[in-house]
């Protein structure tokens, strides 16, 4: 018997290495399981047909689900809206085309907040994932679904993508590891598109060592994307020697309003942990990337995100809605396929753009934008990471912030400002606070992937966090 909670993607790999187990039976290992708990989770939204035999000839990969945002040919993928919900793509993402390259096997597409908009996966139109913690609870999002699967034991390891943290924050919350790369080491060709100067795709994993490996896999230069570069040979991370390393702690980023008792203990915990591997710790400051990161976010965001969904107007492809005349068919359609968040965010993003305020709002928040990265350099020129909670409190009940757009925003406070400035951020679990995972943040200059890894893989070590859900245990 295949015991998939505490089966990782390594562990996986040895396995079918190794000979005692076939492709198939894990495979079916992971359907079963997908079978038994999906209906409570609602991590994934469309299942794979077992493929057999992959492109690349392989047909004893490893399993992995993908955010339902990454297109996949011949698999259905609604980016989480009814707008899509009959979309099927006919040609594969690059990072799709990656996995399928490294003959890792599509177990299905996992449950995303609509267009990837939202902190906890209830804004999908296909009902919100859950937290294999507390169902009771979100997993976080956008990509919840991701988190949920690869935390209750639905996958190995799953791709997600992360705009303002939608792969930080469901780790946080489901107690997994989760990757944000430095902005452009991972083509975003055939990904659907929210805020484009912000998309990433990350990996989701048990532990950093398949983080690692998950992401030397998806990275790298692609001619589809003029955005990618050339990326560092990725290492696996093995050490746990801290020695050398310099650690800052910004202030604003640990003592911002809000932040629980319990995270702040875990978090104290890991630093601590830390310290005795051998790093010099500091505090430092961050002033205007807090003040400012969100508003920012929340003005380059949406506009980004009007644009990119003005596609969505029933001609091409997904929903068509019946109207009289041209314009009739696409308010119908953007009024019949869209929910209330994103409707929110073109709004938003459409009147930033409009004459006479493109400057006084967008113009300035990309001013904003600059200054926040320099901030974070002037950091790094003291100091090799920074670190924080991953967000201020663990998974909150399912329906607690739905109805005040504001709140479930400043969700999003402490992941933001890394993310502005297009750098590498990484969120570990570091502890448990009233029973619920706490992540920890670590973010890193650009293409500091690897010091990223070797700090977390010794942390991991230190932290002795158990990833399985204590009432699945």
């Amino acid at each position: 018997m295949i015991d998939t909670l505490r089966l990782t993607a390594e562990g996986a790999k040895e396995l079918l290495d190794k000979g005692e187990v076939s492709g198939a039976e894990l495979f079916a290992a992971y359907q079963a399981v997908i079978g038994d708990r999906n209906e409570e989770l609602n991590a994934y939204l469309t299942l794979a047909d077992d493929p057999g035999v992959t492109d690349s000839g392989h047909a004893e990969g490893v399993p992995i689900a993908l955010k339902d945002v990454i297109s996949t040919k011949g698999v259905r993928t609604t980016a989480g809206s009814k707008i899509l919900e009959n979309y099927v793509p006919v040609f594969d993402s690059t990072v799709a085309a990656n996995c399928k390259a490294h003959g890792l096997r599509l177990l299905g597409k996992t449950n995303t907040d609509e267009f990837a908009m939202g902190s906890s996966s209830e804004n999908s139109a296909f009902g919100p994932s859950r937290n294999p913690w507390d169902p009771s609870r979100v997993p976080g999002g956008s990509g919840g679904g991701s988190a949920a699967a690869v935390s209750g034991g639905l996958a190995p390891w799953a791709l997600g993508s992360d705009t303002g943290g939608s792969v930080k924050l469901p780790s946080a919350f489901c107690g997994n590891v989760g990757l944000r790369p430095t902005y452009g080491t991972v083509s975003r060709y055939g990904i659907v598109a929210f805020a484009s100067s912000l998309d990433q795709v990350g990996p989701v994993t048990k532990t950093i060592r398949d983080c690692a490996f998950l992401y030397s896999v998806i990275s790298g230069r692609d001619e589809n994307d003029s955005t990618t570069v050339d990326v560092p040979e990725v290492e696996l991370p093995e050490g746990d020697d801290l020695r050398g390393l310099r650690i800052g702690v910004p202030r604003q980023l640990n003592d911002v309003e809000g932040i629980e008792p319990g995270v702040k203990r875990a978090v104290a915990a890991a630093i601590a942990h830390a310290e005795a591997l051998g790093a010099s710790v500091d505090t430092c400051e961050l002033p205007l990337s807090v003040d400012y990161g969100l508003p920012c976010y929340y003005l380059i965001a949406p506009a980004e995100a009007s644009a990119n969904l003005a596609r969505y107007d029933g001609v091409r492809y997904g929903l068509r809605s019946p109207g009289d005349t041209f314009r009739e068919m696409v308010m119908a359609t953007r009024h019949d396929g869209f929910g209330d968040e994103v409707k929110r965010r073109i709004m938003l993003g459409t009147y930033a753009l409009s004459s006479g305020y493109y400057d006084a709002y967008y113009g300035t928040a990309q001013k904003v934008r600059t200054v926040i990265k320099r901030e974070h350099d002037a950091l790094f020129e003291r100091f090799d990471v920074l670190v924080s909670p991953t967000c201020a409190t663990t998974a909150f009940p399912v329906g607690a912030k739905t109805q005040d757009p504001l709140a479930m925003y400043l969700t999003d406070v402490l992941t933001i400002p890394s993310n502005m400035a297009g750098l590498p951020s990484l969120s570990i679990p570091c502890g448990l606070s009233d029973g619920l995972p706490v992540g920890l943040q670590l973010i890193g200059p650009q293409f500091a992937e690897n010091t990223l890894f070797k700090v977390a893989h010794a942390l991991e070590g230190a932290i002795a966090f158990d990833f399985v859900p204590e009432r699945l245990r």
